[in-house]
């Protein structure tokens, strides 16, 4: 039950993070430099169809997909051949937001083959930048080249893969926390008693006496405990213990016809 809450709010995070607009880019001079992955500026959001987003993702994501498991340069060429309209930004961040799923999954080694596949699509829209093309109209060519580049030019091309698998890794990483924290705090909320408190923060706040009367539910000792202790600091605890819901002065926490020595009479 709990991997599958886990689940459904990792799909919930992954929705978000398809309606939110990405910034998938390679920069470049001679060779590519570091790729950017971050969430663009108002002057950064795509002004071209592939503004159409979602819409794009789930009328082609088995075509992404698709693309995505090729492995051979010929094989993804001639299956972008057969459907150009994938060869956009749209594409790109679907890949690089799969790859994050896939790293959450664990599935390492085929978030390594899909990350490939992702920096080959973004060297395709680089290229069409570099000769003020569309990017439909430059793939071909930039599988010819890769097919006779130079070492210098796939070493660049490994450093952009690693450099991308690091960054996939660490919002992967993200995106565990965002999840973990999301389901602590549902779980929290859950447990708050009437006084907005929660029982384990203020369980973990009480002197080790106290911890130990409530772990034993010995109401006798706890009378004892109270008594000991400065009034002030008994009524302190015991309020903080009933609007937690640890302790029902009105039954349920106490024994019969008993009320802790620290706590105000009616």
């Amino acid at each position: 039950k709990q991997e599958k809450h886990f689940r459904s709010k990792e799909a919930e995070l992954i929705k978000k993070e398809r309606l939110t607009p990405w910034n998938v880019d390679t920069l470049s001079s001679d060779g590519f430099e570091k790729t950017i992955i971050n969430p663009p500026t108002q002057a950064d959001k795509p002004k071209s169809e592939d503004d159409i987003g979602k819409d794009f993702w789930d009328e082609h994501e088995d075509d992404i997909k698709h693309y995505g498991m090729l492995s051979d340069y010929d094989k993804s060429a001639e299956f972008l051949r057969k459907k150009p309209h994938l060869v956009c930004e749209a594409t790109a961040n679907y890949l690089t937001i799969w790859c994050i799923t896939l790293e959450c999954q664990e599935k390492n080694d085929l978030m390594h083959h899909v990350a490939r596949q992702t920096i080959l699509m973004q060297y395709i829209l680089e290229l069409a930048k570099q000769v003020k093309r569309d990017p439909r109209e430059t793939f071909q060519l930039f599988f010819k080249r890769i097919k006779v580049a130079d070492e210098q030019y796939m070493e660049a091309l490994d450093d952009e893969h690693r450099a991308l698998i690091g960054r996939v890794k660490e919002r992967a990483k993200i995106r565990m926390e965002t999840i973990e924290k999301e389901i602590e705090e549902e779980e929290r909320q859950k447990r708050l008693g009437p006084g907005g408190l929660d029982p384990v923060e203020v369980f973990e706040s009480l002197p080790e006496v106290m911890r130990d009367c409530f772990e034993r539910k010995d109401i006798p000792m706890l009378q004892k405990v109270l008594k000991e202790m400065d009034p002030k600091d008994a009524q302190y605890y015991m309020k903080r213990c009933v609007d937690s819901g640890m302790w029902l002065p009105e039954g349920g926490g106490k024994a019969e016809g008993e009320k802790p020595e620290g706590e105000k009479q009616e």
